[in-house]
């Protein structure tokens, strides 16, 4: 995974030692939530994750797995509120578009998730389609990243 700094945004492999810092800005995690804890420390163990980091710390982070069809997967992008609106989602997932590995690069969200639509929208990710039945009452739509630089 290449390594980027736009400004004063850093995008970077994550480390093992990275776990605690991504867990406290991790919304689901930093409540108590331990699977999402054990995620966050084998996405890093791994070496699944990336991180986009100022000068204040980590300021989201986005994992891409091959485990869907085994073509790349965008699992998770998390990005702290604080962040938001600023470019650092979309260059987590500028990221994950040049460092996948396979031809097909997915993710999904659900259909309330309007701000991940729209900036799937502008990274130019394309819907393909939806499907009911994983959280109730909130179907999942899935996107394609048409072009991942990575090829």
């Amino acid at each position: 995974m290449t390594e980027g700094n736009s400004g004063d945004v850093v995008v970077r492999r994550a480390h093992e030692s990275d776990s605690d810092a991504l867990i406290a800005i991790d919304s689901v995690a930093s409540e108590g939530d331990t699977g999402r804890r054990a995620s966050i420390r084998r996405w890093c163990r791994q070496g699944l994750l990336v991180v986009a980091e100022d000068a204040s710390g980590p300021l989201g982070y986005c994992v891409v797995e091959y485990t869907f069809f085994d073509q790349g997967f965008v699992t998770m992008l998390m990005v702290v509120p604080s962040a938001r609106g600023k470019g650092v989602g979309y260059r987590l997932l500028e990221s994950a578009a040049v460092s996948c590995t396979t031809s097909k690069l997915f993710t999904s969200t659900n259909v309330t998730n309007q701000p991940m639509q729209r900036l799937l929208q502008r990274a130019g990710w394309s819907p393909m389609g939806l499907l009911h039945g994983l959280d109730e009452g909130d179907p999942e739509l899935f996107y394609l990243c048409r072009t991942p630089v990575g090829e």
